[in-house]
């Protein structure tokens, strides 16, 4: 049987609003995540200088630290109400601040504050987008939003692997896509850890990075969920919108 022909979208309704959600993508790279992408390539340089226990460790703890950020953001949502994003980035970036200023013990300890935060506002876009993050379906939608790439990627910030990859929605395929994601993150994370490592000038690497993680991993919330509302209001195929959206991204680099 020949595959099913997708056609293109020409409803303005849903052209406009693709076109919203390629504008909001872009923008979550802008001139702040570029100046944070310079700042990430000087880190690089510095995970070198972390202990050999840390670098070496970090995957492990990245990915131990996604599991249990997982559980816990789940559970707060039965205790602390969504926040806006503002008030997410500015709890998030005062966090990275505390962190830094107390050198590498410090992040290391700050780091899985920041990991469930993250998770759990990502979890607060899924519920207002009007889906369910207690359900294993959108958990799942969550971590793959971590799959993209981070604020402080070499690139422009975009990585289309999110919109694309499918994994079978049961336990272990929770587990396995927090083992995917781990080694992605566990990069970017390293080099938070080591812009971190100077008291006091660490603390305001701390701050830029914590204050670029939160407003990126936000935005590319929203453009994940929003996709997502978009077909499911639309009854429009999903695949086909994502490769809508994808195009749009891609065409603007």
């Amino acid at each position: 049987m020949p595959p099913e022909i997708l056609l293109p979208v020409t409803d303005p309704k849903l052209v406009t609003e693709l076109d919203a959600l390629a504008r909001r993508h872009r923008g979550a790279s802008g001139p702040v995540m570029q100046v944070l992408g310079f700042l990430g390539g000087s880190a690089e340089g510095l995970v070198n200088r972390l202990p050999a226990g840390v670098r070496t460790g970090l995957e492990g703890a990245t990915e131990r630290a996604l599991d249990t950020a997982m559980a816990a953001a789940s559970r707060s949502r039965g205790v602390v109400a969504d926040r806006p994003d503002w008030v997410n980035t500015a709890l998030a970036t005062a966090m990275g601040a505390a962190g830094g200023f107390g050198g590498l013990p410090g992040a290391l300890a700050e780091l899985p504050f920041t990991v469930t935060m993250l998770l759990r506002a990502i979890q607060g876009i899924a519920a207002e987008h009007g889906f369910d993050p207690a359900s294993d379906e959108v958990r799942l939608e969550c971590l793959r939003v971590f799959a993209s790439a981070g604020p402080l990627a070499r690139d422009d910030g975009t990585d289309m692997g999110f919109f694309t990859a499918k994994v079978t929605i049961t336990g272990s395929g929770l587990s396995g896509l927090i083992a995917r994601v781990a080694p992605r993150l566990s990069v970017v994370l390293g080099e938070k850890l080591a812009a971190q490592t100077a008291p006091v000038l660490g603390a305001v690497a701390g701050a830029a990075v914590n204050y670029a993680f939160t407003s990126y991993y936000q935005e590319i919330a929203r453009v994940h969920f929003g996709l997502k509302r978009l077909a499911r209001d639309s009854g429009e195929d999903e695949g086909l919108l994502r490769e809508e959206l994808v195009a749009r991204i891609t065409a603007r680099r």
